[in-house]
């Protein structure tokens, strides 16, 4: 069996179950609530910024993705990680997420949903940071082979763009209850974090 070592922001060597106790007692200075976590990790730019403040604040990527398998959460998001961890949620694996959001992307027309599935299945396979902003581009060239290709199938950069951010916040609805605050139906985020 593989021990994964875990450190204190201060820099010590410390157990999963120290590493959990302290990411606990700091998570109500990066978010209030379950409703904040959803809001600030529906949006790309948002849930970078978190990102970054939890591993300026001494919680990294690569601690909270070695986190996943101590709680037996490989296949899930980060975002299930931190709802784990503050709410004692069930874990969701990225399969279900993307499964439940493809039911809600059924309205957006065939070109549209085909690139949303694409993005979909690249979530599932390879995890969050295939929804970043910065991994557009990207995403389209694979998919279309050409961003003109792209434009031709589903519309403009601008309108490519709204969809591949509005999109998000169906990955993140509560599953349990299947509800969603109505402020996220335009992919905006709050005032604070602009």
């Amino acid at each position: 069996m593989v021990q994964t070592l875990f450190y204190s922001p201060e820099g010590k060597p410390i157990s999963s179950s120290e590493f959990v106790s302290k990411l606990f007692d700091k998570i109500p200075e990066f978010f209030g609530n379950e409703e904040e976590l959803r809001r600030i990790w529906s949006l790309p730019d948002t849930r970078k910024r978190l990102i970054e403040e939890l591993s300026e604040a001494g919680y990294s990527v690569e601690q909270l993705e070695n986190l996943k398998e101590v709680i037996h959460g490989e296949d899930s998001d980060l975002f299930d990680v931190l709802s784990y961890i503050a709410y004692h949620k069930d874990l969701v694996p990225r399969l279900e997420r993307a499964t439940k959001a493809k039911m809600k992307i059924s309205g957006y027309d065939e070109g549209k949903q085909e690139f949303l599935n694409f993005v979909l299945s690249q979530y599932v396979e390879n995890g969050v940071n295939e929804l970043d902003d910065a991994r557009l581009k990207d995403l389209l060239i694979i998919k279309y082979d050409a961003l003109e290709d792209a434009k031709k199938s589903i519309g403009d950069i601008k309108s490519i763009r709204e969809t591949f951010i509005g999109f998000q916040k169906y990955l993140y609805e509560d599953i349990v209850n299947n509800t969603y605050d109505n402020d996220l139906l335009v992919a905006q985020p709050k005032p604070e974090y602009n």
